[in-house]
């Protein structure tokens, strides 16, 4: 008789939700079964459970290539970087603009905090070549304006680490800034007006109270980024420097060479192999990230 009671209570719940339980079974679960592709010799005149099994040579793709080391080095190194870059200058924006919060009129402050969202919309490829084409580029143009060559930076590849970190910051630092800023709202004010009376200057504001309020956000911000840390952003790999083979050594990630070997080859299970190796060493790099802060700090671990 409970468990009949439960379900009479708990059944209009249960039905608003089949819905999206639905869609995610079909969308995210039922596409799993092609997980195989990356074990068969895929051709698409037999389909999927047809193709012969070869076990794990797709793989072998990956690290025999003379890239292998390269795409690595990148795609793990880049996203590093830019973990630690995101929480510094998403807390930073986040901090002035709070500021600003507290010390403008209401209508300034929603002008304000638009500017984040106005400065990730900005970020496309064709703005990135019209800044650096040697030719009509705007940073050569100025460069030849005080009597300075223009220089070659579709050719050079020292230039690029820097370039796509200022690209990929001024596309993400708004979506960070509003996680950050959200957090701060959220913080009492009888924290810094005791902080005031005791004396403290604003930075040991930030780094006695800011900063610890915001670790669960921090912890969060991190770990959702050590999950894509075997991933890249496509378009800012690919696009931004124009697929030019001179700037590999700085733009190749394992999203861009797997791409560019399956424009050559076609091979679809070598694809589907690179696809799967990169979510289970993500998956498995959130559960290692996620047990050290276990460790650390039990009550900031996301689960």
């Amino acid at each position: 008789m409970k468990r009949k009671k439960r379900l009479r209570k708990w059944l209009p719940f249960y039905l608003m939700a089949l819905p999206c339980v639905v869609y995610l079974f079909i969308n995210n679960y039922m596409p799993m079964a092609g997980l195989q592709i990356a074990f068969r010799d895929y051709k698409a005149s037999d389909g999927i459970w047809n193709s012969r099994f070869i076990g794990l040579k797709n793989f072998e793709y990956l690290f025999t290539s003379k890239e292998a080391w390269i795409m690595t080095r990148n795609t793990i190194g880049y996203n590093l970087f830019w973990i630690v870059l995101n929480v510094v200058l998403g807390i930073a924006v986040a901090l002035f603009l709070n500021e600003v919060r507290k010390k403008s009129s209401k209508k300034f402050y929603q002008t304000v905090i638009l500017l984040p969202y106005l400065i990730s919309m900005v970020v496309v490829s064709y703005l990135a070549y019209a800044f650096l084409s040697e030719q009509t580029g705007l940073i050569n143009g100025v460069l030849r304006a005080f009597g300075k060559e223009g220089i070659a930076w579709y050719q050079k590849a020292g230039y690029w680490p820097v370039i796509l970190t200022i690209v990929y910051e001024w596309k993400n630092i708004g979506f960070n800034t509003i996680i950050f800023l959200a957090s701060l709202v959220g913080i009492g004010k009888e924290y810094y007006e005791a902080a005031d009376l005791d004396g403290a200057s604003k930075w040991k504001q930030i780094t006695r109270i800011t900063i610890p309020m915001l670790l669960p956000t921090i912890i969060m911000v991190v770990t959702l980024g050590m999950g894509n840390i075997f991933r890249s952003d496509f378009g800012l790999f690919y696009q931004v420097p124009k697929n030019q083979g001179l700037l590999n050594e700085a733009t190749s990630t394992i999203d861009t060479f797997v791409f560019r070997a399956l424009m050559q080859t076609g091979d679809i299970g070598m694809s589907s192999a690179a696809a799967f190796y990169q979510s289970v060493i993500c998956f498995i790099t959130i559960l290692v990230f996620n047990g050290i802060m276990r460790r650390a700090s039990r009550e900031n671990a996301m689960f």
